[in-house]
């Protein structure tokens, strides 16, 4: 999977050969490179790459793309997959209906909203395991619950709308 990635306002690209934990990658073209990735708790991860560790602390940023400290380090990073389709052709807006999508394959382990239920940016919707690691999905911005496809317990495919949100 090839991803547009914006960082710290410099385009770049990625390539994701093989997902964590054992993650295989390819970054602007260059060589294939390999690091071991775990998520000890939400929001953290755990990296190995070339023989050195790094703990990477990832939050949603409130007008979309995430930050990510590395060793008091900040990165803002916006990824763009060009297989997604989006209604806002010219970037991201904060008008319109959130959608709350499953990043891959897993179980819905919690759901934490209902339809109606005020929510805020960076509040926890829904919980999903993926390769024996859990992952929390969360509001990028506020807004109120439309719609809650995900059921605890079910299986989700990647890309499948877990909630919807205005």
């Amino acid at each position: 999977m090839k991803l547009s990635v914006m960082l710290n306002g410099v385009e770049d690209s990625i390539e994701i050969l093989s997902p964590a934990p054992a993650c295989r990658f390819r970054t602007g073209g260059g060589d294939e490179r390999q690091a071991h990735v775990e998520v000890p708790e939400p929001g953290v991860y755990s990296v190995l790459l070339d023989g050195r560790s790094y703990d990477a602390r990832v939050e949603e940023h409130p007008g979309g793309g995430v930050v990510v400290v590395i060793d008091g380090y900040r990165f803002e990073i916006d990824v763009h997959d060009p297989r997604r389709w989006t209604r806002k052709s010219g970037g991201r807006g904060d008008a319109g209906i959130q959608r709350i999508i499953a990043p891959m394959p897993g179980k819905v382990v919690r759901v934490l909203i209902s339809p109606g239920d005020p929510v805020e940016a960076g509040q926890g919707l829904v919980v999903v395991e993926a390769m024996k690691m859990q992952n929390e999905l969360k509001a990028t911005r506020p807004g109120k619950v439309i719609t809650v496809p995900a059921k605890e317990g079910a299986t989700v495919a990647a890309g499948e709308i877990l909630a919807t949100i205005e």
